[in-house]
């Protein structure tokens, strides 16, 4: 079973969260409509009701064809998109020091262990 990241975690797991959730975490690359879907974990179905929305409030936009192949990335240019991204990176950085403070939930020790490594390396 795929890892839920703090994202959906937060926001709950839909495909409009998840959509989001990739484009936020790959905001600097462009892709297919066809990766977003799947790289997000989204039907096409599903996906192809939501991409209109995106399209339309300019949260996603066009940035060039390859072939056949439109490809999109987030607008990081959009005032609305980067709140959303302000409140990632402040939910993820609240998670994070959760699990380094001991107070995360179980499931989250080997992020846990990952940092101890760091700390580790830092005091030697």
């Amino acid at each position: 079973m795929k890892q839920k990241s703090v994202f959906t975690e937060y926001f709950g797991d839909y495909p409009l969260i998840r959509v989001l959730d990739f484009l936020i975490l790959g905001r600097n690359m462009d892709y297919s409509m066809t990766e977003i879907a799947k790289n997000a974990g989204v039907g096409w179905t599903a996906f192809s009701e939501i991409w209109p929305h995106l399209i339309e409030k300019n949260i996603a936009v066009f940035t060039r064809k390859i072939g056949n192949a439109k490809l999109f990335k987030l607008n990081a240019q959009n005032p609305w998109v980067k709140e959303l991204i302000k409140m990632d990176k402040l939910i993820t950085k609240m998670e994070t020091d959760k699990i380094i403070l001991g107070t995360g939930e179980a499931g989250s020790h080997k992020v846990l262990l990952a940092s101890e490594v760091t700390k580790t390396k830092l005091l030697k």
